[in-house]
């Protein structure tokens, strides 16, 4: 019987019409998921999924100090206390909308906003897709209202500050150049965590948070880091 001829990795197979079959685009996650990346399904997302992926993908590239990278888990965290204390008495699901606000990355990564610009509005449509799916699982809008978008993005701000000064190397004059001055009253000590505990300390903040959001507000959903 003959061989068949060696086919190169990442070279994609024939269908059994002989045409071309189309790359594979979606990813395998631990849950056992399927998660197609270019139509993204709500019930193919889980929250474990995207603690683990998030836990282990760096801030930074991973240019900054310390034994352990510092996590998107963990700088998700950061950004929904910002968002607490810029506005006090913020709803749990808003709250629980920051935590999520970089949850697209589980699955695409951390890109530097230098790059993302680079790559234009296509990665944008596409990480908005996301985020869409990822929302309509947990009971949020699609789309965050304008005014809680305007507020992660400050808070998501306030956290690159703080992390550039003590993690990145930046001076604090080229911090406040890129990143404006961190919220007035508001103090912050980053400590990197170990992929492990950073993916059960952001489960358990969602927890609090989603069933806060389906309830009264309870003190614990206004609790911080």
């Amino acid at each position: 019987m003959a061989k068949s001829p060696h086919r190169p990795a990442g070279a994609s197979a024939k269908s059994a019409t002989g045409k071309q079959a189309p790359p594979r685009a979606w990813q395998r996650m631990l849950s056992g998921r399927r998660l197609d990346l270019l139509n993204p399904s709500p019930f193919d997302i889980e929250i474990e999924d995207i603690a683990h992926g998030l836990a282990r993908v760096a801030r930074w590239n991973g240019q900054t100090l310390g034994e352990h990278a510092f996590s998107v888990a963990q700088h998700s965290m950061v950004v929904e206390e910002v968002c607490a204390h810029l506005q006090p008495g913020l709803s749990p699901r808003w709250r629980l909308a920051a935590l999520l606000h970089d949850a697209p990355e589980y699955v695409i990564g951390d890109m530097i906003s230098p790059f993302k610009a680079a790559l234009g509005f296509d990665y944008r449509a596409f990480e908005a897709g996301l985020e869409a799916a990822i929302h309509i699982r947990f009971a949020l809008p699609p789309a965050a209202p304008p005014a809680i978008k305007a507020l992660i993005k400050t808070a998501d701000r306030a956290s690159a500050y703080f992390e550039a000064v003590q993690l990145a190397g930046f001076s604090v004059p080229e911090a406040q150049n890129l990143f404006g001055a961190p919220p007035a009253g508001y103090a912050l000590r980053i400590d990197p965590q170990p992929a492990f505990i950073a993916q059960e300390r952001y489960v358990a903040r969602f927890h609090v948070l989603a069933e806060a959001s389906d309830l009264e507000p309870t003190s614990a959903a206004f609790d911080t880091e």
